[in-house]
């Protein structure tokens, strides 16, 4: 109206036209404007205030950080990796108080998963007899020095009914082939699995004998290995720590005797040996994880630096690995301070905070980058607040959301668990430092770059004009562009020397929307899906807990040396009786053996049911008759004196009754493996709830494997549900929902091909890959969802425009952390572990995959699939539209017409 005015009054002639403009293209909706705002407060906030945000996380961090004088180790791996609610042990608990440990042989244990303080001792190849007593003699001399006493492992041992201490079979049977062959004796044989003694006891030798060569009849005709347990009682303090450093001891022995005769291999393994093997990945991976903090200090810097000295921004790189470190060490005080305990799994968490914080570090820095050099700082840094905050927290909320459910009560692994909830605290801490101390370290390096000095000397940058005259790596080093030597329309483009700003707009862009490059992507995407479904269908869980510990370990090779030599037979399972049933009765006689068919048994009541038989006696005898016999005949008895822990009466008036009892059996095998052995524990339990007779089956590795499947995978099911509820519930708020249907479809596709191609890398379902599955949604919508939203949210361009103008806008952020993310696992890769084998390859591949889905497919799928541009233009609709008027004035003194458009 006021250009209308102006015309009138120099009675200029006027001519209308109409300019229809669409007013509510460019509104947003209520929630993005209201956290665009109060993005920008607080950015122009923290430019207010940058001393105080730079130095309250340092200050934060130093006091938190003090804490680790309460640093302590978690000393129990059932605690972290054996689900917390099983059914196992609940079974344990009834086992134990009916048949205490210190009662139970050899026959009740697990050989790969101990429970209670034992020491084994293999040794194959060309061990004979000979080598066995002398071994087995100077084990026995062990003696452990303490205040007025030495103590031998006669002090420590666990002792039978006969106050001798328990030792394996294998010794009485290797000394009786000893004496055998010393008197030339022939009449005596081992039998395997099954051996009978010269007084006629039978004893069980399938886990004692490896790699049997048998003749005619189960007679062994040579063995490559041979295995001997020692155990140790844990009843008090004392008695702990002195086993504990008879253990230490026998491994010193182990391997002085092994010194003195090397063509033998002998491989000692004690309780404790899983726990220090696991928590060795932790000393065995500081110098590489400080290689991988150096490659990427160094990365970050080279990614931030330009040739422009003024503009270029290695501090900045710098910085962001400092924020993450901090908000690391902020995070390990307060783990400290709440009594929590460091195990090896925690070495994933910096590599969790690394891939959040370099997103945030990158896209801020990206964003500054789109802002106006003639700006204020303060105005700049609220700029730069106002474009990155928002998507920063809406990724961090996911990470808090999905890693709180891992973290809930419904994780039913302590490792999984402890692990989420820390990830919840760095993470958090993460966020706040990446937006105070980061955030002011922007604000700094701005004031810097404001007063045109370098960028890593700070120092004022000369004109050009004296630049001139000085030597060429003077010139070299400060080399800078002047905003009054270019136009206005060069001052855009002031950060496109940057070498991957340059990469991505002059070529990539145009290469990876070609035609004729979008076929061969589908088909590498195709070819994707093939091999990711093909690992999908393969995938297994963890079947040994080798898995987690160092290589060069004694737990790896025993555990190799076990597969190798004792996979014909599973672990000896415990079957126990619980209550009192009618042994004496025929019925339940049968019903008994039925249950147990098919096993080696190694059972009181086959024997005692054989026994009767031999002396030509009825198996049905009246009850009375049956347990005295059983009591006063068979009990006492040389040969069968050893069951006798095996059965539990009582006494009632005059009468005694078998209350309890158990029996051990053992599956024969061709190779002994987790999910075999879960399939015949849920078998036996699902026999033992429809049978007649309560029983109830158990083995200390059952602790570990019991529900293990539904316990494991439950972090990620709840997680993978939380994430999809939030995408879900947050398309009601975003500016289109179109945005986390997508999201959704780029998660679904990465969690899948990271699983099948994980697979295919021998990386089995455990504890730790779970982890990094949960770690990889957050991965991915990181990455994904910034160019997700600009291609959505984009209208009037075509849709390879739109493309364009995501991978330029976001691309180089998200190249960025993706080089300094990949250079940081590299050393992974070397560390000698098994849990770190694991932890880089689900890295990488969630990496690298979401890296081709955010540079390949979706550049190329979204260029032809919806949303249609087209679709998306305005319809004329005189609501949203103004009359603009274009006035022509002619100057009444000459003849000179001037043409003015104005714009609203």
């Amino acid at each position: 109206m006021s250009l209308q005015g102006k015309a009138a009054r120099s009675g200029v002639g006027r001519c209308w036209l109409l300019l229809l403009v669409n007013l509510g293209a460019q509104e947003e909706p209520s929630e993005a404007v209201s956290g665009v705002g109060n993005s920008e407060g607080l950015g122009h906030f923290i430019a207010s205030h940058p001393v105080f945000f730079a130095s309250a996380p340092v200050l934060i961090s130093i006091l938190l950080g003090a804490s680790f004088s309460r640093y302590q180790v978690e000393e129990s791996v059932e605690h972290l990796l054996a689900p917390q609610h099983s059914l196992a042990k609940i079974e344990r608990n009834l086992v134990n108080s009916l048949f205490p440990v210190n009662r139970s042989k050899h026959r009740a244990s697990c050989l790969r998963y101990p429970s209670k303080r034992m020491t084994h001792t293999l040794a194959p190849p060309e061990f004979k007899p000979d080598h066995e007593s002398q071994l087995h003699a100077a084990v026995t001399k062990i003696q452990v020095p303490r205040p007025g006493f030495n103590y031998t492992f006669a002090h420590i041992c666990v002792l039978n009914n006969d106050k001798t201490c328990i030792v394996d079979d294998i010794v009485h049977v290797l000394e009786e082939l000893k004496n055998a062959r010393a008197t030339n004796r022939t009449n005596f044989a081992i039998t395997y699995p099954i051996t009978h003694l010269k007084d006629g006891r039978a004893v069980y030798n399938g886990h004692q004998l490896g790699g049997v060569t048998v003749h005619s009849k189960d007679r062994v005709k040579s063995a490559e290995a041979v295995q001997l347990t020692y155990y140790l009682q844990s009843i008090n303090s004392l008695n702990d720590m002195v086993a504990e450093r008879w253990e230490s001891s026998f491994c010193d022995t182990v391997r002085l005797f092994q010194k003195s005769n090397s063509k033998i291999k002998i491989y000692p393994y004690t309780s404790s040996s899983l726990r220090e093997d696991f928590q060795k990945t932790s000393r065995v991976s500081e110098r590489y994880l400080v290689t991988s903090l150096i490659l990427v200090v160094t990365m970050a810097i080279l990614c931030c630096s330009m040739q422009d000295c003024v503009r270029s921004k290695p501090w900045l790189g710098l910085l962001g690995l400092v924020t993450i470190t901090l908000a690391t060490l902020t995070a390990a005080g307060i783990i400290n301070l709440t009594g929590g305990k460091y195990n090896s799994t925690f070495l994933g968490v910096p590599f969790v905070m690394l891939g959040h914080g370099l997103y945030g570090t990158f896209e801020m820095l990206s964003s500054w980058r789109k802002t106006r050099e003639d700006q204020h700082v303060k105005e700049r840094t609220a700029e730069v607040y106002a474009d990155s905050m928002l998507s920063f927290s809406l990724t961090t909320a996911m990470y808090l959301v999905t890693f709180g459910i891992g973290a809930s009560p419904f994780t039913n692994i302590e490792a999984a668990r402890i692990f989420c909830c820390n990830s919840c605290i760095a993470i958090l801490f993460n966020y706040l430092y990446v937006l105070s101390f980061y955030g002011s370290s922007l604000v700094f390096t701005g004031y810097i770059e404001n007063n045109y000095q370098h960028s890593i000397f700070c120092r004022k940058v000369p004109k050009p004009d004296v630049l001139q005259e000085k030597p060429a790596w003077y010139r070299f080093l400060l080399t800078a562009r002047f905003s009054e030597d270019t136009s206005d329309g060069e001052e855009a483009n002031t950060y496109e020397s940057h070498l991957l700003v340059c990469f991505l707009k002059r070529y990539y862009c145009d290469w990876i929307t070609n035609t004729y490059v979008k076929p061969f992507v589908v088909l590498f995407y195709l070819i994707y899906i093939s091999f990711a479904l093909m690992g999908y269908l393969q995938v297994s869980e963890g079947s040994d807990l080798s898995n987690i510990v160092a290589t060069a370990t004694q737990t790896i090779e025993y555990t190799t040396a076990q597969q190798k030599y004792f996979s014909n037979y599973s672990p000896v399972i415990g079957f126990y009786i619980y209550e009192s049933i009618e042994y004496w009765n025929t019925s339940v006689q049968e019903d008994v053996l039925e249950y147990t068919k098919g096993f080696v048994r190694i059972s009181w009541f086959e024997s005692y049911l054989n026994y009767l038989r031999k002396l030509n006696v009825s198996t049905g005898l009246p009850k009375k008759n049956f347990t005295d016999m059983l009591r006063n005949s068979f009990l006492k008895a040389p040969q069968y004196s050893h069951f006798q822990e095996d059965i539990i009466f009582s006494k009632k008036y005059d009468e005694f009754d078998v209350v309890a009892s158990r029996m051990f059996l053992v599956a024969k095998t061709m190779e002994t493996n987790r999910e075999e052995l879960y399939d015949l524990l849920e078998t036996l339990r699902r026999l033992s709830v429809t049978s007649k007779v309560k029983f109830i089956v158990f083995n200390p590795s059952f602790v570990y494997m019991d529900r293990y499947a539904s316990s494991l995978g439950a972090p990620l099911h709840n997680s993978c549900i939380s994430a999809l509820f939030l995408l879900f519930f947050s398309s009601f708020l975003v500016a289109d929902s179109l945005i986390n249907v997508w999201l959704t479809l780029t998660v679904v596709s990465v969690e899948f091909g990271v699983v099948g191609f994980m697979t295919l890398w021998k990386v089995e379902l455990d504890c730790i890959s779970v982890l990094c599955l949960i770690y990889g949604i957050n991965y991915t919508i990181d990455n994904c969802a910034p160019l997700l939203s600009t291609f959505v949210l984009g209208k009037d361009l075509t849709r390879t425009k739109w493309v364009k103008n995501a991978l330029e806008v976001h691309g180089v952020a998200i190249l960025q952390s993706y080089l300094c993310y990949l250079v940081g696992l590299i050393p992974l890769a070397a560390v000698p572990s098994n849990l770190t084998c694991t932890l880089f390859r689900c890295l990488f591949l969630i990496a690298f995959v979401t890296f081709f889905h955010c540079f390949a497919i979706l550049p190329v799928i979204l260029t032809f699939l919806p949303p249609s541009k087209k679709k998306r233009k305005d319809k004329k609709n005189p609501e949203n539209r103004e009359e603009i008027e274009c006035v022509e004035m002619v100057d009444m003194d000459s003849t000179r017409v001037v043409d003015q458009i104005t714009t609203v």
